[in-house]
């Protein structure tokens, strides 16, 4: 079991969208529900009142944002004809993750940074190091933010380095939360893995790519030389292809995975 946590209240991953649905005109056309990858939204008309003449039956809308599905694309606030839906962010608490990692069933714990600065990361690392050795694989997840993406996560390496005893795990977060809207999604995570495949002095680590993950990633990921296919005793020939092809480790469907 993997454990997720937060440095910056930013983050789009630790977020949920939040709407009354009294404050729902009751004949809206309800295109939060529609847009919702995760059907996290629900929506129903039910006839409130009396009949009567002081309290005559009227429309209604009643349901909302189902928190356990929502994880926080956001494709419902855009859509919204009456701007009446909101995100509610939130930071994973420090000191119950630190608790967390002590139990036997926790193997891995998953950091997600902004990547805006290392102030924020080394205050949630110092808070987790004394049960960070708990876990067998560390991984940090994070957009690419320019030119300064290699300087930025060797600054958090060095951070890291002194704690780690099992394995770490970079995750490419190239386009967070949009697999499940088409090729353009994934071309941009592709994109980073080709940036880091191109620098040397990128830090130790396995690489994931993440965020866009769809089903043309693979193709894209050949395309771009950077795809390696590994035969196990018992199977056919696989073929290796490009020159670049450790470089990534594995890929992580999330939206994606989601939707089918």
């Amino acid at each position: 079991m993997a454990v997720s946590v937060n440095d910056d209240c930013r983050d789009l991953h630790f977020r949920k969208a939040e709407f009354d649905p009294e404050d729902c005109p009751p004949d809206c056309s309800k295109p939060c529900e529609k847009v919702c990858p995760a059907d996290a939204i629900s929506l129903e008309s039910i006839m409130v009142g009396e009949h009567t003449q002081s309290d005559p039956l009227h429309d209604k809308l009643k349901g909302g944002v189902l928190t356990e599905r929502c994880y926080g694309c956001g494709r419902c606030l855009p859509v919204c004809p009456y701007d009446r839906i909101r995100a509610v962010s939130y930071v994973r608490d420090p000191t119950t993750t630190s608790e967390l990692l002590k139990r036997n069933d926790v193997d891995a714990i998953e950091i997600h940074t902004t990547g805006k600065g290392t102030d924020t990361f080394n205050t949630l690392w110092n808070s987790l190091s004394e049960s960070i050795n708990n876990v067998k694989l560390v991984a940090v997840s994070m957009p690419d933010v320019g030119e300064s993406t290699v300087d930025f996560m060797n600054a958090l390496y060095a951070i890291m380095e002194p704690h780690i005893q099992g394995y770490n795990l970079w995750q490419l977060d190239g386009r967070p939360m949009s697999g499940d809207i088409g090729r353009g999604a994934t071309r941009e995570t592709v994109s980073f893995a080709v940036h880091m495949a191109s620098v040397s002095e990128r830090p130790p680590g396995f690489y994931q790519l993440g965020g866009g993950i769809n089903s043309y990633t693979i193709d894209c990921l050949k395309k771009a030389g950077l795809f390696q296919s590994t035969t196990f005793p018992g199977t056919a020939t696989s073929e290796t292809i490009g020159s670049h092809q450790t470089l990534i480790g594995g890929i992580a469907y999330g939206g994606y995975a989601r939707k089918v």
